[in-house]
């Protein structure tokens, strides 16, 4: 996530809640908004995949306190003084160049430490002067099955990013020839900026950051020393994965500059439903319908597993209508390995017509069980409350 779309964009608004709500507020309503405008319910609707892209998106900072905690401090040391376009921030200078839309800005994929150097403790150099950046994040989809995302599943991607320029090398500067260091901030990409109280550092803008001239370019990157890259990796999604939930994969980003280290590739999963199971959780859930005489009198009954053979669960005698039983060892992987439980709900199967054989049993068991009302006392309580 780029410092820009931090000071652009305004998650708490996305998700529609206070910026003093709880983790469970703000669970509860992107709860709600991922249903509504999930691409599963809404096909065909480009608006709607896009604002469920954005729920993801801010629901992925707000949960997690650190991300949280770092998207309020980068918002509030600008006071949203922020304006796309070319608006200024505090001290009167240009946002826009640093942040890459004048002719001295910075990679829009860089955090706030390499952005701001000097005024965080002046990372972001190499041994040899010049500067390292981190690579950008990227950001995928994948769709698995229901059963994938229980167990886990391996997925090639394919993706595009910045790299160095095969024809230079990364320098940036034509064959045969090198860059030179940058006379204005001396290789270190940087220069500073007298705000009053405090110094804020800011790309250098002969350089634009890199901390080198190039006098003669390369005919391929013009310069810049980056290029297109296009590139397959596999990587495993876990176990127990949900419906939107987004997986961050170190290091799989597009790669750094100067030695820096390559960014996180970060993975939003979909996952198919299930015509038979469900889940809570780490466990798998599925309803089974009994007659009433399995019900009443108890019995053994087999049902299938998503990731194996059916297996037998006995009925108690007397068992109601949406009795739960636990069976273990048969849901979703865990992070550590371990696997849940599967909750088998029991559902009485009311049969709709009756052959004159079983109407009589039925008017039998009528007359025998007479004196049992199991509305007795439903009045009674009902006044009572």
């Amino acid at each position: 996530m780029s410092t820009k779309d931090y000071l652009e964009k305004d998650y708490y608004k996305v998700l529609g809640v206070s910026k003093t709500a709880s983790k469970d507020e703000i669970k509860q309503s992107y709860r709600q908004l991922a249903r509504k405008n999930h691409p599963d319910a809404n096909a065909g609707d480009p608006k709607a995949a896009e604002r469920f892209k954005e729920i993801s998106e801010a629901y992925n900072v707000l949960s997690d306190d650190k991300r949280r905690k770092e998207y309020d401090e980068a918002r509030s040391l600008f006071g949203g003084a922020y304006r796309p376009g070319g608006g200024t921030g505090p001290g009167g200078f240009d946002m826009s160049d640093l942040f890459g839309q004048g002719s001295g800005g910075a990679s829009g994929g860089e955090r706030l430490s390499d952005l701001f150097g000097g005024l965080f403790g002046g990372r972001g150099r190499t041994g040899g002067g010049t500067r390292s950046r981190r690579g950008a994040d990227v950001e995928t989809e994948t769709t698995l099955t229901f059963r994938e995302a229980a167990e886990g599943a391996t997925r090639s991607f394919q993706l595009a990013s910045e790299a160095a320029c095969p024809t230079c090398k990364g320098t940036g500067a034509k064959t045969g020839t090198a860059p030179r260091m940058c006379p204005k901030c001396s290789g270190t990409g940087h220069e500073s900026t007298n705000l009053g109280g405090f110094s804020l550092s800011e790309p250098c803008s002969e350089c634009k950051g890199r901390g080198l001239v190039v006098d003669d370019p390369c005919v391929t990157c013009n310069g810049s020393g980056r290029g297109k890259s296009t590139r397959t990796i596999q990587t495993r999604i876990p176990g127990g994965v949900s419906d939107g939930q987004r997986i961050r994969i170190k290091g799989k980003g597009a790669p750094g500059e100067n030695g820096g280290p390559a960014g996180d590739l970060y993975v939003v999963v979909h996952v198919k439903e299930h015509p038979v199971f469900g889940r809570s959780g780490d466990n798998v859930t599925i309803t089974v319908p009994v007659t009433f005489p399995e019900a009443a009198l108890g019995a053994e009954v087999r049902i299938p597993t998503f990731n194996g053979l059916p297996v037998t669960v006995k009925i108690p005698p007397g068992t109601q209508n949406g009795h739960k039983l636990r069976v273990r060892g048969k849901g979703a992987t865990r992070k550590d390995g371990t696997v849940g439980d599967m909750l088998v709900t029991i559902e009485v199967a009311v049969p709709r017509t009756l052959n004159a054989e079983a109407r009589e049993a039925l008017e039998k068991f009528r007359a025998a069980t007479s004196d049992h009302d199991p509305r007795e006392g439903l009045e009674a309580r009902a006044k009572g409350a």
